[in-house]
């Protein structure tokens, strides 16, 4: 029988649980409805909730009731500080996945970031996050203190690694970080240099920071008001989010071949080929892009995505012709 009712009890403060984190106010006659038992075991129930670590507050009123806050500390049987904001991260990244568990992924952030404390919901606030693939291993700690400087609007200081060289890293860096994101698998911050006057991304993985942390400075918006934009943009080496060398081909391909890798491109039907508009940060690049789907090109313009055809077709000949 002991056995039996500790069961009982602990299912019915899972249900319980449940039920103050679904909405604001609970009545204490709802609570008791709803569970089946009476107000008195009601109260014993939540008075056990709080002995487990959740802040739950008593509503004053002519039917009174209960209201789960959040409390100063994460309830300790659930996980510790690190766990939930790792899976708050997590949970936040989930959301844009596109895997089909959006909406249940944004019920669970929601109900994981109800209990958290003030100061770690802050961090979890100040994360921007993207859609993201495979990219490389970032440590926690860089993530949470570039966060926090973004929240703080405190300047940072850091040495970054030359591309492809972890272990030779160029002159300290300055600047004032604000926005973290996630694009493509791997974390860049974004913020304004003020011995360049102009923003800058850096990928976090190559960061170093420095200690301790820099003076405040004033919130900026980046150009446009949207970051995600704005990095794009810069990746396409624009300020205006337009690839600055654009050209129209078409493929010998079927459209069902080549949609799927077309991306944000306009890609259309033309007869049993494909019709292409697409572009890249030069002409180099986009006749090396076009390349790619190995199959025949005609270009319909401009001209100098067809000089830019011509000069990899002597590179690639030149290649052949090597020992």
């Amino acid at each position: 029988m002991p056995i039996a009712a500790s069961t009982t009890t602990s299912g019915r403060l899972l249900s319980l649980l449940s039920l103050l984190q679904v909405r604001r106010d609970w009545p204490g006659g709802l609570l008791a409805e709803r569970l089946g038992v009476s107000e008195r075991t009601v109260r014993r129930d939540v008075d056990r909730l709080r002995e487990l670590g959740y802040l739950v507050h008593a509503v004053k009123g002519p039917d009174g009731g209960y209201r789960l806050e959040a409390g100063s500390q994460v309830p300790p049987l659930l996980f510790d500080e690190d766990q939930a904001v790792a899976l708050a991260v997590a949970l936040r990244i989930a959301v844009g996945t596109g895997a089909g568990i959006e909406e249940a992924a944004a019920r669970a952030l929601a109900t994981v970031r109800q209990v958290m404390p003030s100061r770690l919901r802050q961090r979890i606030d100040a994360l921007e996050i993207e859609p993201a693939g495979r990219g490389p291993q970032v440590d926690t700690d860089l993530l949470l203190a570039l966060s926090t400087a973004v929240r703080a609007c405190e300047e940072l200081r850091f040495d970054y690694a030359a591309p492809g060289r972890p272990d030779t890293p160029g002159p300290p860096r300055r600047v004032q970080p604000h926005h973290l994101v996630v694009r493509a698998g791997r974390w860049y911050l974004v913020g304004w240099s003020p011995e360049r006057e102009d923003w800058r991304t850096y990928r976090a993985d190559r960061m170093t920071l420095r200690t301790p942390n820099g003076p405040r400075f004033p919130p900026r918006e980046v150009p446009g008001g949207d970051v995600a934009t704005f990095l794009s943009a810069r990746f396409k080496g624009s300020d205006t989010n337009v690839w600055p060398c654009r050209g129209e081909v078409i493929l010998d391909l079927p459209l069902a071949e080549v949609a799927p890798f077309a991306g944000g491109d306009t890609a259309e039907e033309a007869g049993t080929r494909t019709r292409l508009l697409t572009g890249a940060w030069s002409w180099a690049a986009l006749a090396a892009k076009l390349a790619g789907f190995d199959a025949d090109v005609e270009v319909i313009g401009p001209p100098a995505l067809r000089d830019a055809f011509a000069d990899l077709s002597r590179r690639a000949a030149r290649a052949a012709l090597s020992p």
